[in-house]
């Protein structure tokens, strides 16, 4: 008993190997369980062992100063806290400092904003090394602002880099994966915002978008706006209140509009003169005879206006057909574009990747067998290919006229020329940087640098 360690209802601990020299820790023996206060978590690989990084703040009430930590990971664990939820966490092993004595345990990461303390310790690793009596506090000793100070001087964010935020849903995809990497090779501080966790203050002096747990986000430099099609209308409202607050975007919340709906952007294309296939769209099943003549009769295709990735278009080979499958989604209450099917582009288009008005890259991609869409999802595969002054033209003005800084515009080959398909405000970066071997990511980031004249110090 005279071995173990006395401690009270609140220590501070330290975490050396995590660059932590003090943090506040909760002691709670009810808890089985030590978890560590963690933002911005992501995943990598280092000589095939799953690590993570993450950011932690160690001390409350302070968003400012940050501890970029790495760590192997040990585990991945279902946690049910304290107000009955379960969550899924990381799970490190990391060594313990506690006053003159130190020793291993595992943590678990999560987002602790909302709790008294950036830092709880559980009983596994007080287990057979401490004495909890809760009416003591620090018995391991205070540590003084000063101390704090000291310690943490050197841990203040960087003021050399920018500040970009990533407004998306999902921080596994690829594309959300490497635009983060790319941004941290550059010397940006970059964070993954999910748009389900931020939530705005709409004020005329002093407007806010807030993260959960109550951090504030008006001091980024840049948002790389990558908006899913089902998040499109609160997605956009996040972007107009970013370019409220003067926040740049790579993409503006009216070109994601625009470039979304399906109608409106054709309508818009065509204004300036460019070409797209015969497109026809009625609302009363009444006129599906004369829409099928209107695009050259069958066969066609028939896209869903909230389609996209290639979902929601069907190819229909007869005119029955057409009849049959434009009537089933009009019965629904859908709205659908007929647009004549380009036979001799035998199921290839092209996908340009338009970055602030330069063609950075192109693919040709190709349907795979029995299907007709040229689609990566689908088993398509992609090439690099040359494209024509025309085609390149014609890539650029369609993310022009739509408003986009980033985009990828798809494009068919057809007797009468190249045709424009669709314009993409989030095209992914897997297919083009796989087939290409480019860095596309970088040249995102390269163009906010140049956009906000911002220079890497000597």
């Amino acid at each position: 008993m005279d071995e173990k360690i006395i401690v009270g209802s609140e220590e501070w601990l330290g975490f050396p190997s995590l660059g932590i020299p003090a943090i506040k820790a909760r002691v709670d023996s009810g808890a089985k369980t030590s978890s560590l206060h963690a933002d911005n978590i992501s995943t990598f690989k280092r000589n095939g062992t799953p690590w993570v990084t993450f950011e932690v703040h160690p001390l409350q009430n302070n968003r400012r100063t940050v501890v970029r930590c790495e760590a192997a990971v040990v585990d991945r664990r279902n946690i049910k806290s304290s107000n009955g939820t379960t969550e899924k966490r990381y799970v490190i092993s990391t060594q313990l400092s506690a006053g003159e004595h130190s020793w291993d345990v595992e943590l678990t990461l999560t987002n602790r904003d909302s709790m008294g303390y950036r830092m709880l310790l559980g009983r596994e690793a007080m287990r057979h090394r401490m004495l909890v009596d809760p009416a003591e506090s620090c018995n391991l000793g205070l540590i003084s602002k000063d101390q704090l100070k000291a310690h943490y001087g050197s841990h203040e964010q960087p003021q050399d880099g920018l500040k970009i935020g990533i407004l998306a849903s999902n921080p596994k995809l690829y594309s959300n994966q490497r635009l983060m990497e790319a941004a941290a090779e550059h010397g940006h501080q970059v964070t993954f915002l999910n748009m389900r966790h931020c939530y705005m203050k709409m004020d005329a002096e002093e407007p806010e978008i807030h993260y959960r747990g109550g951090r504030l986000l008006n001091d980024l430099d840049a948002v790389i706006t990558r908006i899913r099609p089902s998040m499109t209308f609160y997605g956009c409202a996040l972007a107009r209140q970013f370019e409220s607050m003067g926040i740049y975007t790579t993409n503006t919340s009216t070109a994601i509009t625009q470039s979304r709906d399906k109608l409106f952007s054709l309508q818009l294309l065509i204004k300036k003169g460019l070409n797209i296939p015969t497109t026809g769209f009625a609302n009363s099943p009444i006129d599906t005879s004369d829409l099928i003549d209107m695009v050259g009769g069958a066969p066609l295709i028939v896209k869903l206006l909230e389609g996209t990735q290639g979902s929601g278009v069907v190819l229909a080979e007869t005119r029955k057909a057409a009849e049959s499958v434009i009537n089933a989604f009009k019965a629904l209450h859908a709205n659908l574009l007929v647009q004549e099917f380009v036979k001799e582009a035998n199921g290839k288009d092209l996908r340009c990747f338009v970055i602030d008005n330069k063609v950075v890259a192109t693919i040709q991609r190709e349907a795979a067998p029995g299907e007709f869409r040229a689609n990566l999802h689908l088993g398509g595969t992609a090439s690099v290919v040359r494209i024509s002054q025309e085609e390149r033209k014609l890539a650029l003005d369609a993310a022009k006229t739509l408003g986009l800084k980033v985009a990828g515009v798809d494009i068919i080959r057809s007797s009468k020329g190249p045709l424009l398909l669709e314009v993409n405000s989030s095209p992914g970066l897997e297919g083009i940087e796989t087939a290409t071997g480019k860095d596309i990511a970088g040249m995102v980031i390269t163009s906010i640098e140049k956009k906000l004249r911002w220079k890497k110090p000597a």
